[in-house]
């Protein structure tokens, strides 16, 4: 009988009962016990936020949907309670305290959360070159980065990044802008407006037929042929997963605003769509340190791709896929299908993560509709992951009424019409055929 690291898949199941679900691709919930440490070295989230703020004017300039926030990529924050008064409806369960999304499916630039770090990584590239070349110093206008000298120097570079679609979109968008050369090694899950896209702006797109992993192998492999390349990996970078941090601070200020408070009495929960890991993990790493034990953290994967789940629950992290429990990693969530978690986000993920939970396509279509309905919202069907969360944790703990929610979108404002149309109907189809 095939083994999985050294154990059968009969002995995994004793062992994790859990997995029994998770390989029958039943929707299942799993728990996990952080030891969040005391204090979390926030040095790098610093250094990225500054970055960012002086790469502001120049976005500002370039970018006009980014003025109004001076050129800072962030997106709302809104209450949506027809959605949870309609999810209570449609489960005849009571959803505690108030439920909020966080649209990051509106984001500046690329129109998904990848923008947080995607953008981030290579505006960070473009800042070291442009350096050490001596083109620019750190107290300068980087206004001045939009000349025919930066952008033919930056043409001597190639930036490399392996996608299921939103990750590429984020880092082709701005690194054509900024004048890089753009390869974006695209999986098989990647949707076609998306490569139609890209190409349009002057990216290079490499389509493959197998899934994600292979794309991001594929991408490296590509690399490290030249140095004038730079290679974005997902499942390791650093700097992505720092970019996604910087989310957590500028959510504490929206709370502020909207007069909402975190603490013990108004605990807060966040639920976040999973995919690699990168990005959920950098925004969840984020909260912790603003919010401590305050915050409860939650990943939402789809139950053919629970990467994340699974990695966590066997304590194998990247070193096991989905593939190993029979699942096809085929989902219409496909800026989650992904086969194995980051190593990266998985140790940072070990004591500050709370829990995760797998949803069906049926699910993600169902509430896509629903929000639709009741909010005049649409994101992508892997943002829509999340919204089974707040009546997981309703069940799991007993929550006040007093408590805060966020489903963390992650994409959806760049979606064409009538690929919007389509992901509508089908959700109104199940409505109709639960």
């Amino acid at each position: 009988m095939k083994k999985i690291h050294g154990k059968t898949k009969d002995e995994w199941l004793k062992e994790l009962p859990i997995l029994q679900d998770i390989s029958e691709r039943k929707e299942c919930y799993w728990v996990n016990h952080p030891n969040p440490p005391l204090h979390l070295d926030c040095s790098k989230i610093d250094e990225a936020e500054e970055r960012l703020n002086r790469f502001a004017p120049y976005l500002a300039h370039k970018f006009p949907e980014t003025k109004a926030q001076s050129g800072l990529i962030e997106s709302p924050l809104v209450r949506v309670q027809h959605m949870q008064d309609r999810l209570e409806q449609l489960h005849n369960q009571a959803i505690a305290g108030k439920l909020f999304l966080k649209c990051d499916h509106a984001l500046a630039i690329s129109g998904s959360v990848k923008a947080r770090g995607g953008i981030y990584e290579v505006l960070k590239l473009a800042e070291q070159l442009a350096v050490q070349q001596g083109l620019l110093k750190i107290t300068d206008d980087y206004r001045k980065i939009d000349s025919s000298i930066f952008r033919s120097f930056y043409s001597r570079y190639t930036i490399i990044v392996g996608s299921t679609g939103n990750l590429g979109l984020s880092i082709g968008l701005i690194g054509r802008t900024l004048g890089f050369q753009v390869n974006v090694h695209m999986s098989s899950d990647a949707k076609q407006w998306k490569k139609d896209l890209l190409r349009k702006r002057g990216v290079n797109v490499v389509e493959h037929g197998s899934d994600y992993g292979e794309a991001v192998k594929q991408g490296r492999m590509e690399a490290e042929k030249s140095p004038l390349c730079h290679f974005i990996d997902d499942e390791k970078s650093a700097d992505l997963f720092f970019g996604y941090a910087t989310a957590a601070r500028r959510l504490k200020n929206q709370l502020k605003d909207l007069g909402v408070q975190i603490d013990e009495k108004h605990p807060l929960f966040v639920y976040l769509p999973c995919g690699v890991g990168g990005a959920p993990g950098g925004i969840a790493y984020g909260l912790r340190q603003e919010f401590g034990k305050h915050v409860h953290l939650t990943f939402a994967e789809p139950v053919e791709s629970p990467c994340f789940l699974l990695g966590m629950a066997t304590k194998l992290y990247s070193s096991v896929s989905v593939h190993d429990f029979g699942l096809t990693n085929r989902t219409a969530a496909d800026g989650l299908a992904v086969g194995r978690p980051s190593e990266l986000s998985s140790q940072y993920m070990i004591n500050c993560l709370n829990a995760s939970f797998t949803v069906s396509d049926t699910r993600i279509y169902r509430y896509l509709a629903e929000l639709m309905d009741t909010e005049g919202i649409y994101a992508e069907p892997s943002a829509l992951t999340g919204f089974y969360g707040p009546l997981l944790s309703s069940k799991e703990y007993d929550l006040p009424e007093t408590a805060v929610l966020i489903i963390w979108s992650t994409g959806g404002n760049m979606v064409p019409l009538e690929v919007r149309e389509a992901d509508y109907q089908t959700g109104k189809g199940v409505l109709l055929n639960p």
